[in-house]
Formats: structure tokens, C-alpha cells, sequence
């Protein structure tokens, strides 16, 4: 099997492609994708409870805290009290982190606005939908299957 013809291979080699986009954007902005990505996650106005932005975002809370401690020392969130909940806290938007989210939100636009005006929608629709369909197949533990059984 040819692993260019291979489905995972190509997810993984887009998907590094992407992310190597992204992080050379932030980079000029002093930043990372990875920052970006909690910067589009955390609501702009009520912010974002600190509990909830790691399911969110599907990030273990490791690699979540050390992003978000190097984001307040950059001056882009506060942390402050949930007054629903006094065990945990609401990560906020600073101004600066404001304006950085402003800046992520438009890298993001101009990659899926060239993207559409390269591709056709059919192509598109069908992209969302094998995409949707490894998803729910993964999600379904439909993959991979005891050898006894035939994965669907």
C-alpha cells in the first residue's frame, strides 16, 4: 500500500501543513497556534470558565495550564473568581488579548475563505462529509474491532 494513497496520511500531512501555516503566522505576532486556539475558544465577552476550555478543546490540563500561565505573563487573559462556583475560576480576555483573538479570527477567515475560493463546493461537501464520517466511525469505536467481529 502506498502510504500517499493512505487516508491517515494524508489527514496527517495536511494537518501538519496547517499547523505549520498557523504557527508561522503567530510567530510574526510573537505567539503560537496553540495560543491562538485558546484565544478563539475563550468567550470574548463573559469568558470561558478555566474548567471547560480543556474539553473544549480537546487539551489534556497540563498542557493547557502551561499555555494559559504563558498567556497571562504575556498580558492576554486575567484570571478572576466564578461566582457560580468558588472552586474554580474565568479565564478572561485582557484588551491585548482581545485584539489577538481579532487577529487569530482573521487568519482563520482568510485560510477557509482561500480555501472555498479553490475548491468546489461539491469537493467541500464532500471533504465535511468523509470527515464527519471518520469522526462518528472513531467515536463509535467502529475502527477497529475484536478479531471475532467484522468492523462495520
Amino acid at each position: 500500500m502506498n502510504k500517499d494513497k493512505t487516508i491517515d496520511h494524508q489527514l496527517r500531512a495536511t494537518w501538519q501543513a496547517v499547523a505549520k501555516m498557523y504557527n508561522e503566522q503567530a510567530f510574526k505576532h510573537n505567539s503560537t497556534m496553540a495560543t491562538a486556539f485558546v484565544l478563539l475558544n475563550i468567550d470574548k465577552e463573559k469568558g470561558t470558565p478555566s474548567t471547560a476550555l480543556g474539553p473544549l478543546m480537546g487539551m489534556e490540563p497540563t498542557s493547557l495550564s502551561r499555555i494559559l500561565k504563558n498567556m497571562e505573563d504575556k498580558g492576554a487573559i486575567f484570571r478572576e473568581k466564578n461566582p457560580d462556583d468558588g472552586r474554580s475560576v474565568i479565564i478572561k480576555l485582557t484588551d491585548y488579548g482581545k485584539e489577538m483573538r481579532s487577529v487569530s479570527k482573521g487568519h482563520v477567515i482568510q485560510f477557509n475563505e482561500t480555501i472555498i475560493n479553490h475548491v468546489s463546493e461539491k469537493d467541500l461537501e464532500g471533504f465535511f462529509n468523509v470527515t464527519s464520517t471518520i469522526n462518528k466511525l472513531i467515536s463509535d469505536k467502529k475502527i477497529f474491532t475484536d478479531i471475532n467481529k467484522k468492523a462495520v
